[in-house]
């Protein structure tokens, strides 16, 4: 069942890149961004190994995701900025951020200003939900904005040149390819699993 659902949904990035190009890269960046799980790490692997096909370059795919990135953050942002710490604290269970998040982000961004949005950017899990409490904390839009096009950069370099170095070597790799992809693809699945099963509890005690 977990490997049917692990493979639909890796085919089905493949096939938002491949019919879209460097635009379907953004689109699937901007999803993960909203708060949704769907990970960068298989999305911009697959849009390196199109690189090593010609399909774009590393700087264009990774141009694009860092921009599906800031577009995904922007709905998320504003969010957490009108709504405020009230509403996430009645009604954030529903994107799975409790009151033990917002405290983590405060002490992130007090000990690290808006440098912390940066880092966090480059940080698997927490890259995705960031922006709700960027919101919340009223972190000024211009050093938001620029510090996650900037951490999403680097971020997409990173995994797109993964993605162009397995490319590279398809043919060696082949004979291991579907065990890595799964194996991979089910570590991220886990950790979601464990990330949820958290926070549903957090949210049950508070």
């Amino acid at each position: 069942m977990i490997n049917t659902v692990i493979v639909a949904v890796v085919h089905w990035i493949e096939g938002i890149i491949e019919h879209f190009g460097a635009f379907g890269i953004a689109l699937l960046m901007a999803i993960e961004s909203c708060n949704i799980p769907l990970p960068s790490e298989a999305i911009l692997p697959f849009a390196g190994y199109m690189v090593t096909k010609g399909a774009f370059s590393i700087h264009i795919a990774a141009f694009f995701g860092a921009i599906g990135c800031v577009l995904g953050s922007i709905p998320s942002y504003y969010l957490g900025y009108f709504k405020g710490r009230e509403f996430i604290e009645k009604y954030g269970k529903y994107f799975l951020i409790s009151r033990h998040d917002l405290e983590i982000a405060d002490k992130w961004v007090e000990k690290y200003g808006d440098w912390s949005f940066f880092i966090c950017r480059m940080l698997p899990v927490v890259r995705t939900f960031i922006s709700l409490p960027a919101g919340i904390l009223k972190a000024k839009k211009r050093f938001f904005f620029t510090f996650t096009f900037f951490g999403s950069l680097i971020w997409s370099y990173l995994l797109v040149y993964v993605g162009i170095k397995v490319g590279e070597n398809t043919e060696t790799l082949k004979h291991l390819w579907h065990k890595f992809d799964f194996v991979i693809i089910l570590i991220c699945f886990i950790l979601g699993v464990i990330y949820i099963a958290r926070h549903v509890k957090q949210l049950k005690d508070s």
